[in-house]
């Protein structure tokens, strides 16, 4: 078969899935609403092809007749068509790309490119096989999930699509007979039906713990079992390397974090109590998959002492255990792992009465203080983690209080009850290395190695915590309550009238003091109050959950030294924080981390970082960090504040400038990159996006968001998720121990993109802040007020009760716009200001080839602008401006839009050698073009729904409708927020 034709082959096979899913949909509709109703949603579909193709007045005026004609039934119909179509080709796109990777595998192909295979055989070649070990014991990889949802699908639709995959899954791994065969189409059908007939939208906003619970079913789905799986591949594809591996287990290196449920930037629903209730609920998580996968490996080691022998450690957690059935007395290994479970049930029983809440377990407290000299057996001088409060006692050292559960009305039937609890999740890694252990001693290291060795790395990724949670506040309610909290124990003191200089010697003075300012006996205001108690909280989980369980504190609006003393007081104020002294080191238990997001803050970021270093209490607090500092970068607001070039940009010179400032001190940096799933904010492919980092900026440390759709995207599927997860190991071993890909750009490539980007940012700034009526024209030609209204997640739209673009989130800002179909923070300006580059250097166009083609940065940069605009359309845009009543206004600034548009493609096109959008990514040209059929009804619909809501209609239908139309859209787009 020639290249050509294997190409086809491989297409035709998700050709054939989504026309398949495509009938079952058609069959769904014409059994529910008849033939009327799906001719009608086929010749809607055919009159968007054509306007599409044509662009053609005639066809548009067809096409409005038809939407103008609808009812709000139909009208609601035709949306929900559209967008489940999408649903179920991103679905078939998935399934494809796993059908792919297998054939790859299953071919013997050499390792793809992002995988980590690829990545171990590159840093081979390299002729640094040596180094894996330096690598890993500094590594630190985490994708972090926030709390910024722009994912508008239900949890029960995402279920559904989920019973689709693994339905088409099944199609591609089983040979199947006839019968099989018809099961699996009914088993589609089947799905298809009930995702029909699923409500779609959400019909009350989202609580704080709703967007928990769906960022834990991603953990349920793919991270509990991917994660652990990745380390195991990884540790054998490193012994067929080196055998020393065999006998040394990778250290933790990848961890999940989360935001949700710790973010209180603009969120006022992120309370103490929410940070406690998420704490619990993820322990409980973590808790119930070590119990599921426990019970599991005890009906396999199903090992008579008779016939295989085991350790007298192994054998004394036997004889503890409480299963003591004659049937089992000579099977050691089962009633170990029985006993194991038991004491795991107690730590869960535990936390199912502190759920009941801590406001309610001043019994179970009471108790437990009682209980506070009663020290476990064996467990002498261990700190209590891994317990939540109503089975630990923060000052008490180790306690068995078992019994502060019975008092919060556990009675002695629950699971778990009598055992003692595990006060730590190394107590439960221990004895699982005594199974572990034990079988490798006695020749079964075969099945040490099956279900036993991933939970051993789940116990070690996830303790009992499950994910660390940052926390995140904006600058100014630091500022605020540090100004209160001095006033009240310093009278006179006015914090905020202080200089920077005046206010960095008050905070350090207040470090140095071992006194503490807050007292119980103030009455704080209620930002303060809650401020505090949110500090509280992270005390009580560090001696609850273990020091793992909240790591990050991050500033956001971070703009001088000021800001992280502020913190560090607020930490020190709840023993989290302590400067040394002749007796005792600094120590601190959370990492401080500003945010810089703005392109001011970015440009001004590397010169607070060496003031702040050349601080002699900060760099003595850093020592009990590891010398190590993060520091984030925000590519939202950069963006919305500069425009999209100017932002990479900055962000880029800031890494580099960073770079020297921590290499001049001696501190080790990590990165936390800030990015949407929309290239907007940052968004676009990991792997390219970490490798084009500059020289010295990775060094095996990287931190991700992961935001909105791209959580779905990347992670609702297992398997797909764990080709995310290797993709960001891959790119961070080659990032860190392989040579950087291009040369270094010299001083005219430099020079180059300072012009593009001074150029591009005062094309942006013109149109967005300083052309009269724009806020206007945004607000009423996107579906912006709608989302605003759209139950998508707990944070308001705006930061302050206003229609300011300056005040506008980052995240509506970008869907609004990719709703429309305009993109426009993902491409405008760059035309402009390339445009003005050739007309100042006529030959200048040779060196911006070059630059695509040496310069990773550059090249990503483009390659991302490039996925935006084809996504883009500007005539299906022209019909959003028509939403705008003022027709002056409408025409000069779409005007300006359009003519951006066209010379920002004209120049892609001459930079990369392009003829046609995406030409050089054929596999997302083809998935762009084959979804368009499909959004394109959506895009059309939407307008004439807004222009009927906006006319006043009222009929609930039509809201509805129009927050259908934008779950279809992103659905579409899969990356628009």
């Amino acid at each position: 078969m020639d290249g050509s034709k294997s190409v086809e082959f491989k297409d035709e096979l998700l050709g054939r899935d989504i026309r398949q899913l495509g009938r079952m949909l058609g069959d769904t509709i014409r059994t529910q609403h008849g033939d009327e109703a799906f001719n009608r949603i086929e010749n809607v579909r055919q009159l968007a092809i054509r306007f599409r193709r044509e662009q053609d007045a005639g066809v548009q005026a067809q096409l409005e007749e038809a939407l103008h004609a609808l009812s709000p039934d139909e009208t609601s119909q035709l949306i929900r068509a559209f967008g489940y179509f999408s649903l179920l080709s991103n679905i078939a796109e998935d399934q494809h790309h796993s059908r792919r990777s297998r054939a790859h595998l299953l071919a013997g192909s050499a390792p793809r490119i992002g995988s980590m295979a690829k990545a171990v055989q590159n840093v081979v070649n390299a002729g640094r096989t040596g180094a894996f070990g330096d690598f890993f014991a500094e590594a630190h990889i985490s994708p972090v999930f926030t709390a910024h949802p722009t994912e508008v699908q239900r949890k029960s639709t995402l279920n559904c699509q989920m019973a689709i995959a693994r339905e088409l899954d099944e199609r591609d791994r089983v040979q199947m007979t006839p019968e099989e065969q018809e099961q699996n189409d009914e088993a589609l059908a089947r799905g298809i039906h009930t995702l029909w007939q699923t409500r779609l939208l959400r019909t009350a906003k989202l609580s704080v713990l709703d967007e928990v619970e769906n960022g834990l079913s991603f953990f349920d789905r793919t991270i509990l079992s991917g994660l652990p799986q990745l380390y195991s591949n990884l540790q054998d594809m490193l012994t067929k390397l080196d055998t020393r591996w065999a006998g040394e287990e990778l250290p933790t290196f990848m961890k999940v974090g989360s935001w949700i449920g710790g973010d209180r930037d603009g969120n006022p629903f992120v309370t103490a109590t929410v940070l406690r209730a998420t704490l619990q609920r993820q322990a409980d998580v973590a808790l119930e998959h070590y119990l599921a996968e426990l019970h599991k490996l005890a009906s396999q080691l199903s090992l008579a002492q008779t016939m295989a022998g085991c350790s007298e450690q192994l054998r004394q957690l036997a004889d503890a255990s409480p299963d003591q059935s004659p049937h089992r007395i000579d099977e050691p290994y089962r009633r170990a792992i029985y006993g194991i479970h038991n004491r795991l049930a107690a730590n869960r029983a535990c936390l199912a009465a502190a759920g009941a809440g801590y406001a309610a377990n001043t019994a179970v407290n009471a108790v437990a203080n009682t209980a506070a000299n009663a020290a476990a057996p064996g467990n002498s001088g261990a700190p209590l983690q891994g317990c939540t409060a109503a089975w630990q006692v923060p000052s008490a050292g180790v306690a068995t209080i078992w019994p502060a559960a019975a008092a919060a009305g556990y009675a002695p039937s629950q699971p778990g009850a009598g055992a003692q609890p595990y006060l730590s999740a190394q107590e439960l890694l221990a004895d699982l290395e005594t199974v572990h252990e034990s079988l490798v001693a006695h020749g079964s290291a075969v099945l040490a190695r099956g279900r036993l060795r991933q939970l051993r790395r789940a116990v070690k990724v996830f303790g009992f915590s499950l994910a660390p949670i940052d926390l995140r506040q904006n600058s100014d309610v630091h500022e605020r309550v540090v100004a209160e909290i001095l006033a009240s124990a310093r009278p006179g003191t006015d914090y905020a009238a202080l200089t920077e200089a005046e206010r960095c010697a008050l905070l350090l003075e207040e470090l140095h003091t071992p006194r503490l300012l807050i007292s119980p006996f103030t009455a704080y205001s209620e930002e303060t109050s809650g401020e505090l108690a949110i500090f509280r909280a992270v005390s009580e989980a560090h001696r609850t959950y273990g020091a793992e369980s909240i790591t990050n504190y991050i500033i956001s609006k971070a703009d001088s030294v000021s800001d992280l003393l502020e913190v560090a007081l607020l930490l020190k104020e709840h023993g989290l924080l302590r400067a040394g002294s002749v007796t005792l080191e600094s120590s601190m238990a959370v990492n401080i981390i500003p945010l810089f997001e703005t392109i001011d803050d970015l440009r001004a970021g590397p010169a607070i970082m060496d003031r702040a270093f050349r601080l002699p209490l900060y760099m003595d607090l850093l020592k009990s960090r590891g010398s190590l500092h993060e520091v984030m970068l925000g590519y939202s607001d950069s963006n919305k504040d500069g425009g999209f070039l100017t932002s990479g940009w900055e962000l880029y010179k800031a890494e580099i400038e960073l770079v020297e400032v921590f290499k001049r001190h001696g501190i080790k940096m990590r990165l936390f990159h800030g990015r949407g799933g929309s290239v907007g904010r940052g968004g676009g492919p990991s792997y390219e996006a970490i490798l084009a980092q500059p020289q010295g900026a990775v060094q095996g440390r990287i931190r991700l968001t992961e935001q909105g759709e791209v959580i779905t995207a990347k992670y609702a599927n297992p398997e797909v998720g764990r080709r995310n997860l290797e993709v960001m190991v891959a790119a961070t071993m080659e990032a860190t121990m392989l040579p950087a890909r291009g040369a270094e750009p010299d001083a005219a490539q430099l020079a180059a993109m300072q012009a593009l980007s001074d150029e591009a940012m005062r094309s942006y700034r013109s149109l967005v802040y300083e052309t009269e009526g724009f806020e206007t024209y945004f607000w009423e030609s996107t579906v912006i007020s709608e989302i605003a209204a759209l139950n998508i997640g707990s944070r308001p739209a705006s930061r302050k009760k206003s229609t300011s673009i300056e005040d506008l989130r980052a995240i509506p800002w970008v869907l609004s716009w990719a709703q429309c179909r305009v993109m426009l923070p993902g491409w405008f300006g760059f035309g402009s200001a390339v445009q003005k580059f050739l007309d100042q250097q006529p030959d200048g166009l040779a060196l911006l080839q070059k630059m695509y083609r040496d310069w990773p940065f550059f090249n990503t940069v483009l390659s991302n602008m490039d996925m935006v605009l084809a996504k883009s359309d500007i005539a299906i845009a022209s019909r959003y401006a028509t939403l705008v009543s003022d027709v002056a206004l409408r025409e000069t600034i779409f005007g300006r839009i359009r003519a951006e548009h066209e010379s920002t493609i004209a120049a892609l096109k001459a930079i990369t050698g392009q003829e046609e959008l995406q030409d050089a990514n054929p596999l997302l040209q083809r998935s762009i073009r084959n979804r368009f059929p499909y959004i394109d009804p959506l895009n059309h619909l939407q307008v004439e729904l807004l222009r009927r809501f906006r006319d006043g209609d009222s009929d609930p239908a039509t809201r509805e409708g129009i927050h259908l139309s934008i779950n279809g859209i992103a659905a579409g787009l899969r990356n628009s927020g």
